[in-house]
């Protein structure tokens, strides 16, 4: 059962990276594609019916995690307490700049919350990447079971560790290249006109850029965390992980080249959670490795809660998760098709 929530876990995680990103990633270059009041309210509207849902995934990863795995959740809680609250405001001020920008019509009004819009959606893929970097990397767990952690020490990945470090900085602008890119896809998939094309014109290079951060990542990881690829033999879905993020790189690839927007879309998100399953794969018992000591590793086997509690769980798990995913394909099919801006006053 361990095992099993190890990996219904790292689902809902791959979910919300794969539908919270997309909305970063619009985030990011609405300045640099909608260049007139019209083109952001349909960037906007692309967006607008998706983005808060998209937000429900990470909260059931979370609290899936309580249920599970509650050491896990408490140890990163308390030593990821600064990362979390800027997470956590970088949530409200995009949230807020997506709701507020059209209760005014003043230019400077909609300028400020729009600014607002961008660097929010920039720094949480950032803060979330530097997030997967450190349990990449590992924390300071010590026989405790908790660790605290400074915002940066001497920037290097040997003890004492920071939250920042040159391998978890690397981490953040990967993953931020990564969203970019899977936004202005969706955004080449959901528009059309002006703000379609200026769109396809970033996409290409941002996709030749994740390839490349998603190489130099992979080495660097090998450097930080070499029992990673110690595990890789005997871990047989960390190659499904790995096959599926390589045919998702090629599929984005060829997607662009033929203006099949939908197919690089579908190919981006297979990247990204080809990346993620692959990583969690490697890892797989450890949930957050120890700098300290091997033995003070946090683990799926001595941090879950007792089996009756895993498996009543899992029985409500496996009904609520279909209606959850039944309800995201649904908004999926009504949203279909390319999104026009809203009339003024109505909609985003």
């Amino acid at each position: 059962m361990e095992m099993l929530w190890f990996w219904l876990c790292s689902v809902m995680v791959a979910i919300y990276a794969v539908l919270d990103g997309f909305d970063f990633g619009a985030g990011i270059v609405h300045h640099l594609v909608a260049r007139v009041e019209g083109e952001r309210r349909q960037v906007l509207g692309a967006i607008g019916p998706l983005w808060d849902g998209n937000e429900v995934w990470l909260l059931a990863a979370g609290g899936s995690l309580f249920l599970a795995f509650p050491k896990v959740l408490a140890a990163g809680f308390s030593g990821f307490y600064l990362a979390l609250f800027m997470v956590l405001w970088s949530f409200i001020l995009r949230g807020l700049a997506i709701e507020l920008r059209s209760h005014g019509q003043g230019p400077l009004w909609r300028a400020f919350w729009d600014a607002i819009f961008t660097f929010a959606s920039i720094l949480l893929p950032i803060l979330l990447g530097a997030a997967l970097g450190n349990v990449v990397r590992g924390v300071p767990v010590d026989s405790s079971g908790y660790f605290n952690l400074a915002l940066f020490t001497h920037f290097g990945t040997e003890n004492p560790v920071g939250i920042l470090d040159w391998y978890t900085v690397m981490m953040g602008i990967f993953v931020l290249i990564t969203v970019t890119n899977h936004g202005a896809l969706f955004l080449c998939w959901k528009t059309n006109g002006p703000v379609q094309e200026r769109a396809y014109r970033l996409a290409l290079p941002l996709s030749v850029a994740t390839a490349v951060l998603g190489g130099v990542s992979t080495l660097a990881t090998a450097r930080v965390n070499p029992d990673i690829y110690a595990n890789l033999p005997r871990a047989p879905l960390a190659w499904l992980g790995i096959a599926l993020f390589l045919l998702g790189l090629a599929v984005m690839l060829w997607g662009q080249l033929r203006r099949h927007f939908a197919a690089a879309f579908a190919g981006s998100a297979a990247f990204i959670v080809g990346i993620l399953a692959a990583t969690a794969g490697s890892v797989f018992p450890v949930m957050l490795r120890s700098t300290l000591h091997p033995s003070f590793s946090l683990t799926a086997y001595n941090s879950a809660v007792g089996h009756p509690g895993l498996v009543a769980g899992a029985k409500w798990w496996l009904a609520s998760f279909p209606l959850a995913l039944g309800y995201l394909v649904l908004l999926f099919y009504l949203h279909r098709g390319k999104v026009k801006a809203a009339d003024e006053g109505k909609g985003y």
